[in-house]
Order: structure tokens, then C-alpha cells, then sequence
């Protein structure tokens, strides 16, 4: 016999549903279907029309951008049933969440879990809304694999900081306008002398190069601070939590940066689809070249296998508080996967795929041979794949003792 909570909560759902259909109907522009989030983007300045700006602000309203984040903080305080027909619902409608960047991904889950009520109430409900981008202040110039080797150094000048050094691979830096980043307080301990702070990127002494990337990009660049003034209160946890927040942090970027995140997005249309578009087909509308079919069929199976084992593995990690160092072992196969289907892209289109510029080429091949190039540094940024396996050897699978 059915209990009376069933009956309940299945309507309970279903009111939800209607809801988000409603909502869709009334707020999402049909013009948007098939565009992208400019604001997750660190490949230039966000470009918003009044199309746009409007989605943006209704998401944002209703804290949907950020569907399971605490209400009281501008977030949805959704239900992960909810959340799930939200986004089932969206992409129906060829809808797409126009909040993110640093701040969604990385910056907000963090500042949760570690910040003071001050400090969520501060910067939690802009990132909600979408009106602010966030960017990362960690690798320095000698400090990228040995992150814990930074030298920045943050001065207590008692009711403040003042901060000197330099950061690299600022990723959309010249667009940001708040920085969190690692800095050091204390010179005498490697891993306790290291702090957490927020850093405005229009404070005086802020000073932001772009670096040209080999895709032709400049999404990443070197930051100086000169004589930065922090306030106290823009420190996050205690002086010398830094290492313990920044790595909790650094768990985020790795899962979005895996295939249970930002990967999955990138992937576009499936290989198949690609291929009947570049390569001969038989009479019986199947790719002529059985072994191109077989590596196409091989890689398919496999990231689909890996997008069900990350999904299961991110939601494993929420259920036991948050993510883990299994986010480690998606980084790794994900960014993989995605180079290596990127690699396919290339030898499928054949010369389509080898342009840079000229009218010849359609502006996906463009795009897929910059992707490409892009995606050489998946594997380095969010700490590099040999910096992950010494991870997993440590922390997953338990091999070595590690402090």
C-alpha cells in the first residue's frame, strides 16, 4: 500500500515541473537557443545584449544559476530532485544557465564552506546573479607544479595587508574584478605560512600582462602586485589555513574541469555525427572506413563511460560532504579524453581541420583546430597530470605516507 508521502511528493514535483516550464515559457529568449555562457568564459570581456542581460537577471532572481546554493545567500535552495528537473526542463527548451565563471565553479562552493557569515552575505549573492567575475591568483613564476613554494607575500600592517609579488596564468585576469588567491604571511613554514585572501583587481598596485597562448588566445595572464593594500576582513579562514582552503578549492576547479564538468559542455556534436559530414559513406549510410568507425565507436563508448562514472563519483563526493581527491582521478581521465577527441576532430575534418584563417574554412573548423591547441594545456592548469597521479597514489590509493 502507497504511504500518503508519495502521493505528495510526486505532485510536489510535478507543481515544480510545471513551474520551471512556466517559467522558461515566460523568460528565456527563443533567439538564445544554442548560444553559450558568456560569462564562463576567460576568452574576453563579456559581450551581453538585452537578450541576454534579461536571462541573466531572471535566473539570477530566482537563483537558479546556482539551483542547490543556500537561499539565504541568493542561491535556490533546491532539492537535488529539483535540480534535476530544472535542468531536464532547460535543456528541453534549449535553455543554458547564464551564471558561472570562477566564481560558480570554484570561488562560491569554497567561500561556503570556509568564509565567515560577513563574508558569504558580502560576495556570495553577486556571484548568484551573475555580476561579478571572479579570477585565481595561485601559480607564480617559480611556484606551479611546487604551488606550495610561493613567495607573494602579504605584510600585517595591522588593520591591513600590504601584498608584493607575482602571479602567472591569471586566468581572465584583465577582465576581473575580484582575485582570491594564496599569498604568504609567514616565511618560516612552507605549508602554515600561507594564507587565503580576496584581492580587489582595480586596487591601486594591481597590474595585469595577457600572455598570447599558441591557439592565438590571451585568456591567461602575469600579475604584479605592488604595494596592494587587503583589508583584514578580506581574509578567508584564519592566517595559515591558506593551504588547507586553497587545495579544497583546487578540488572543485579539477572535478569542472574533468568531464563532470566543463569538458562535458565542450564536447558539442558526437564524432558521428562529424564524420558522415567529412568522410565517405558506404551505400548503407555508415563511415566507408571501418577502422575510423571503430576508433570513432571505441571513443564514444568510453567517454560515455566516464561521464556515468564521474557523475556517480561527484555525487558520491556531495553525499560525504563535498568534493574529494577522486576529483583528481577525473581530472585526469577527462582532460585526457578530451585531447584525445579533439585529435579525432582534426584527422575527420582532414585539411578542413589543419586552417587557421581564409575563407575556406567554416567558423567550427576554426574554432575546432584552436580548440585543439586549447586543449594542450588541459592537462597542465588545475595541476598537472603527474601532480594528480602523485595524488592518487598518496590519497586514493593509499601507497606512499604523506603529511
Amino acid at each position: 500500500m502507497a504511504t500518503l508521502a508519495e502521493p505528495r511528493e510526486a505532485t510536489s514535483d510535478e507543481a515544480f515541473r510545471e513551474e520551471v516550464r512556466a517559467f522558461l515559457a515566460d523568460h528565456f529568449p527563443p533567439e538564445l537557443k544554442g548560444k553559450g555562457n558568456a560569462l564562463a568564459s576567460v576568452e574576453g570581456p563579456t559581450k551581453e545584449g538585452p537578450a541576454e542581460k534579461a536571462w541573466r537577471e531572471a535566473m539570477g532572481s530566482r537563483g537558479w544559476g546556482t539551483p542547490t546554493w543556500p537561499k539565504e545567500y541568493g542561491g535556490g535552495g533546491l532539492s537535488k530532485a529539483q535540480t534535476r528537473i530544472l535542468q531536464e526542463e532547460m535543456a528541453k527548451a534549449g535553455a543554458w544557465n547564464p551564471i558561472g565563471g570562477m566564481g560558480v565553479m570554484m570561488f562560491g562552493p569554497t567561500l561556503l564552506e570556509y568564509g565567515s557569515e560577513e563574508q558569504k552575505h558580502e560576495h556570495i549573492p553577486p556571484i548568484c546573479r551573475g555580476e561579478i567575475r571572479w579570477c585565481q591568483g595561485y601559480s607564480e613564476p617559480n611556484a606551479g607544479s611546487d604551488l606550495a613554494n610561493l613567495q607573494t607575500f602579504a605584510e600585517d600592517k595591522g588593520d591591513h595587508y600590504v601584498v608584493n609579488g607575482q602571479k602567472t596564468w591569471t586566468s581572465g585576469g584583465q577582465w576581473a574584478d575580484k582575485c582570491f588567491a594564496i599569498v604568504r604571511t609567514d616565511r618560516s613554514d612552507k605549508h602554515h605560512g600561507i594564507s587565503f585572501m580576496l584581492i580587489d583587481m582595480d586596487a591601486p598596485g594591481v597590474e595585469v600582462r595577457p600572455i598570447q597562448m599558441i591557439s592565438g588566445m590571451s585568456p591567461f595572464c602575469e600579475t604584479f602586485f605592488t604595494d596592494v593594500k587587503v583589508p583584514k576582513k578580506n581574509l578567508v579562514g584564519q592566517e595559515g589555513q591558506g593551504w588547507t582552503i586553497g587545495k579544497r578549492l583546487l578540488q572543485h576547479e579539477r572535478t569542472n574541469i574533468s568531464g563532470g564538468g566543463a569538458a562535458a559542455r565542450m564536447m558539442g556534436a558526437n564524432l558521428s555525427d562529424l564524420a558522415k559530414k567529412y568522410l565517405e559513406l558506404g551505400d548503407d549510410g555508415r563511415i566507408a572506413d571501418a577502422v575510423m568507425r571503430d576508433r570513432i565507436a571505441d571513443f564514444e563508448i568510453r567517454w560515455q563511460a566516464f561521464l556515468l562514472t564521474a557523475k556517480r563519483a561527484v555525487e558520491e563526493s556531495k553525499a560525504a560532504g563535498g568534493v574529494s581527491e577522486i576529483s583528481s582521478v577525473l581530472k585526469k581521465l577527462g582532460t585526457k579524453l578530451t585531447q584525445e577527441r579533439s585529435e579525432l576532430t582534426i584527422e575527420i575534418m582532414g585539411l578542413q581541420g589543419l586552417g587557421w584563417e581564409g575563407d575556406g574554412f567554416s567558423e567550427s573548423e576554426l574554432g575546432g583546430v584552436r580548440a585543439w591547441l586549447f586543449g594542450k594545456a588541459t592537462t597542465i592548469y588545475g595541476g598537472s597530470t603527474e601532480i594528480q597521479n602523485n595524488i592518487i597514489a598518496k590519497r586514493v590509493l593509499g601507497m606512499l605516507d604523506h603529511q
